[in-house]
C-alpha cells in the first residue's frame, strides 16, 4: 500500500509534529543534507574486509533474484554502504528492497512508486534534485534509507513502527511483519 502525496503530507506533519523540538524543522531542511551528502569517505582495510565478509555471506541470498555477480557485487556494495551511512542494518534493507520490488530496479507500482525501495515521486521535490533518476539503484538506495532512516528516528528505534511509516500503514502490523519475517528468514 503507497500513500498519496497528500495523505504522505500529513503523515508526515502528523510525525514532526509529535517527534522531538529538534526534529521539528521542516522535512526537506533536516534530510535535504544527509540526502545531498554523496562524498565516500575513504574506507578503512578493517571496513573494506567487513564489507567483503558481508557481500560473501548476502551473495548466494541475492542470487534468487540477479544470476549476474558482478551485478550482485555492485548492489550489495551499495547497499552496505547507503545503510551503513544512514545507520540501518544492511539486511533490513536487502528485505525491504525484496518486499518491495522484488529487486527490479525498473519497478513501478499502481501508486507510481518506482525503483528498489518504491520511491514516490514527490521525494524528489522534497529531499533532491529535479534531474534525480528514481531507476538508478544509487539515488533510490539514498532516497529510500534517507526516509527509513528518519522514520526509524520519528519512531524512536521502534522499527515496526518505521516500517509502517515508510509504507504508508502506520496503525498496521501486516507490512512491517512481512518484512521483519522477510529479514529473519532471508537474511540474517
Amino acid at each position: 500500500m503507497v500513500l498519496t502525496r497528500q495523505t504522505l503530507a500529513a503523515c508526515l506533519a502528523a510525525s514532526l509534529l509529535l517527534s522531538a523540538p529538534t526534529q521539528a524543522e521542516p522535512l526537506s531542511r533536516t534530510l535535504r543534507p544527509t540526502l545531498a551528502d554523496t562524498h565516500q569517505h575513504q574506507q578503512t582495510p578493517q571496513q573494506q574486509w567487513l564489507l567483503r565478509q558481508w557481500r560473501k555471506r548476502m551473495d548466494n541470498n541475492l542470487a534468487d533474484f540477479i544470476s549476474a555477480p558482478a551485478e550482485r557485487r555492485r548492489l550489495l556494495t551499495r547497499v552496505y554502504q547507503e545503510a551503513r551511512l544512514a545507520g540501518l542494518p544492511p539486511e533490513l534493507v536487502l528485505a525491504l528492497i525484496q518486499v518491495e520490488s522484488g529487486f527490479n530496479a525498473k519497478a513501478v507500482s499502481s501508486a507510481g512508486a518506482v525503483g528498489l525501495m518504491q520511491i514516490m515521486p514527490f521525494w524528489i521535490e522534497e529531499l533532491g534534485l529535479p534531474m534525480d533518476d528514481l531507476t538508478n539503484p544509487t539515488r533510490n538506495l539514498r532516497y529510500g534509507c534517507t526516509i527509513l532512516a528518519h522514520y526509524l528516528a520519528v519512531e524512536q528505534g521502534d522499527f515496526t513502527h518505521a516500517l509502517a511509516r515508510y509504507n504508508g500503514s502506520l496503525g498496521k502490523t501486516w507490512y512491517p511483519e512481512r518484512v521483519l519475517h522477510t529479514w529473519r528468514d532471508h537474511w540474517q
